[in-house]
């Protein structure tokens, strides 16, 4: 966004995504000036309580000792080394730790510096894996409508939102999509929905339409968070694996709001009991800190790959800041926090507790549907006729004046706190909503 002139220190017209033209910094809503543990600063002194975890990725909440002191002290040791014919140790020593929690079954890391990376590299992985094996005649990609795979032309060519595809044209080809899992007879479900699991067979006719000889990969996210927490019913991603392994289609997982604790295991992988061939997450890799990105793979995917001699590539794909050395030691630092504060699993001793706190805002107005799994939670309310969207954002902004920051995505209230949050601040934040709900037009 070009200039005509400096622009005053206090000028946001410099900023243009996501943030409007608000000219003074003092005078801007929804300005944040500092964070600690559960709370953001905003610009005029007040406290707010953080109910989605910085944007889904402050897993530990803010500036934790650990992490800060690790990236202040890498940054005075190596600012950066190159990912590309050379190493550090750094980077195998955080993809060793991720491979320690992760799924039995996935031994591998590719670094990248974020979820939309890491979703553009899986399913560039998925197809050399093919091709790599002789079998390049699979291309199709398969994801799911209403889901979100980050902003990468890969990401938004398999991902459902429409206002994410409408404005940049045909994007890849050879494309396809399932049926999204959020059914009405599912309303006010608490945890895992029962019906739904028959629409993985939908594959089965995607496989006969197209062949599976020419499907790559299908991907989807174990839950979906950004289009507002829609849960996987009972069954439906086992059906999803066997249909995947039964016709040689790889299966991918975008845990990146799911990955590092939110449902109660390290991976939604394990939550489910479903493993799939590879994995990608961002965001609580480093608790937000310093952008980083992974794909998770099997053996059987790296493998086919190093095939060669030492000095010929084995995929050429990658990325300047793969790997980056305070990137890993963020990485390195948040896996410590969660280990030493138990956080991977604190979710699931936090769950009753969020549900009940969360289910019981049911019979409050405009409310329309509740779902939670985990430390994640949605509240959809009745949208107003003719403006999709506006009552959920006036919620949004009357939230944030009360002292609480929630998210929304349409008409739905999406909540994913930090997962050091107390049962006390739970209520809290629950009980804030509640009123803002009662005052809501």
């Amino acid at each position: 966004m070009a200039l005509d002139r400096k622009p005053a220190p206090n000028d946001l017209r410099a900023f243009w995504m996501p943030f409007t033209a608000n000219r003074q910094f003092k005078s801007a809503p929804r300005m944040l000036v500092a964070a600690r543990d559960m709370h953001y600063t905003a610009a005029d002194g007040r406290q707010v309580l953080d109910g989605t975890a910085g944007l889904w990725c402050c897993n530990a909440g803010h500036c934790r000792p650990l992490i800060t002191e690790a990236v202040q002290a890498q940054v005075a040791q190596m600012d950066y080394a190159p990912a590309f014919q050379m190493g550090h140790p750094l980077a195998f020593e955080l993809a060793n730790r991720i491979v320690d929690i992760a799924p039995d079954g996935i031994e591998h890391v590719f670094y990248c510096n974020s979820g939309s990376e890491a979703v553009d590299t899986a399913l560039k992985i998925a197809l050399a894996y093919h091709r790599a094996r002789g079998d390049g005649a699979r291309t199709r990609l398969i994801g799911r409508e209403r889901g979100y795979h980050g902003v990468g032309f890969g990401g938004i060519s398999v991902g459902g939102i429409v206002n994410n595809r409408r404005v940049f044209g045909s994007l890849l080809n050879g494309v396809d999509h399932l049926p999204h899992t959020h059914l009405p007879q599912n309303a006010f479900t608490r945890g895992q929905p029962e019906h739904g699991a028959n629409l993985a067979d939908e594959l089965e006719r995607i496989v006969a339409l197209h062949g599976a000889d020419t499907i790559a990969a299908v991907i989807v996210e174990p839950m979906a968070g950004s289009t507002g927490v829609l849960l996987p019913p009972k069954g439906y991603l086992q059906r999803l694996r066997e249909i995947t392994r039964k016709h040689g289609i790889l299966l991918i997982f975008d845990e990146v709001i799911t990955g590092f604790g939110r449902l109660g295991s390290p991976f939604a992988a394990q939550h489910f009991d479903v493993l799939p061939d590879m994995i990608t997450c961002a965001k609580g890799l480093t608790n937000g800190v310093i952008p980083m990105g992974a794909v998770l793979t099997t053996a059987q995917i790296h493998d086919a790959f190093m095939q060669g001699p030492e000095h010929v590539i084995e995929l050429f794909h990658g990325y300047t800041y793969s790997g980056n050395p305070v990137a890993c030691a963020a990485g390195i630092a948040t896996l410590d926090t969660y280990a030493q504060e138990g956080l991977l699993t604190r979710a699931a001793r936090l769950e009753r507790h969020w549900q009940e706190a969360l289910h019981g805002l049911r019979d409050l107005p405009h409310v329309i549907d509740i779902r939670n799994m985990g430390l994640i939670g949605a509240v959809e309310l009745r949208g107003i006729e003719g403006e999709p969207g506006k009552r959920a954002f006036d919620v949004f902004v009357r939230a944030f004046e009360a002292g609480i920051m929630i998210r929304i995505t349409g008409d739905t209230i999406a909540m994913s706190p930090p997962l050091i949050i107390s049962e006390a601040q739970i209520d809290e934040l629950i009980g804030t909503l509640a009123k803002v709900l009662k005052e809501t037009a």
